[in-house]
């Protein structure tokens, strides 16, 4: 196994940032991260590119997760189980699992980057974060060097954030997600907490929605806010809502309240407010 040598990254984040790693490897099967090479060498892991900012070169060992594969690992009375290798687009995947009957990730659509990076960091969207529908996933871990399971027990999945993060594996190359297993419910009822997505289904005179429908509903709200990321570099929706204690709530409320009441008096000369 020989990595490449001075790689260009561009068409490896959808910023199309500028930045050449030292060494490059394809990951495409889950055994290729047993190498004992791989162990002591500075590496990055990358999944999709789609939350990274490039800032110049890499003198490490980019492993750039490709793993493909999702099949049905099996399904109780309650639910189907679902797994999917790391590299696979996570888009792509989540209108698989439409197509194939198993709804429960359709207010995901049209996030970029791969199945992999999804628990990392708990990505969400239109009333649903992927920890919601998590069941299990695989890695390798390099100091230990053998694979491990997490379970959702163990995730510790919150706004925007998990285990991943909290012990900044995703940026100490110190592991790397090989597959991950979701569990969607056979019982379904659609997921309709956003006004932009009850409007669009109100335009297409859809009255009572199946998950196709509110799929394809949110891919287009995406499409009018966000430009394709092949046409036009971005890193599509993000930021991160300010969490605050009650008490902070309840003050920003009271301001905004009295902010409100001020603006409908109008201005007047000599007042200041």
């Amino acid at each position: 196994m020989h990595p490449e040598l001075n790689v260009d990254l561009t068409r490896l984040n959808t910023l199309a940032l500028p930045g050449r790693a030292a060494r490059y490897l394809d990951i495409t099967s889950p055994g290729q991260l047993a190498a004992p090479e791989l162990a002591g060498q500075k590496r990055f892991v990358l999944g999709g590119g789609s939350n990274l900012v490039l800032t110049g070169d890499f003198d490490g060992l980019v492993l750039h997760m490709a793993i493909p594969g999702k099949r049905l690992v099996k399904e109780d009375a309650e639910a189907f189980y679902i797994e999917a290798g790391a590299g696979e687009n996570w888009h792509d995947f989540v209108q698989w699992t439409l197509q194939q009957g198993w709804p429960g990730l359709e207010n995901l659509s049209l996030i970029p980057g791969t199945v992999g990076a999804a628990p990392i960091q708990n990505i969400g969207a239109y009333g649903l974060e992927v920890g919601e529908c998590f069941h299990s996933l695989t890695a390798w871990d390099f100091e230990k060097r053998a694979f491990f399971p997490v379970d959702r027990s163990n995730c510790r999945f919150a706004y925007r954030d998990s285990v991943f993060k909290q012990e900044g594996w995703h940026l100490s190359g110190r592991m790397a997600i090989t597959s991950v297993v979701f569990r969607l419910p056979k019982a379904w009822t659609p997921n309709l907490r956003y006004a932009d997505v009850n409007q669009e289904l109100a335009a297409q005179e859809i009255a009572t929605p199946t998950a196709q429908d509110i799929a394809r509903a949110i891919i287009a709200v995406r499409q009018r806010k966000l430009p394709d990321p092949a046409m036009v570099p971005n890193t599509g929706s993000f930021f991160h809502n300010p969490v605050v204690d009650a008490a902070q709530a309840a003050a920003l409320a009271r301001l905004a309240h009295r902010a409100g009441r001020l603006e409908g008096q109008g201005s007047r000369p000599g007042r200041h407010v």
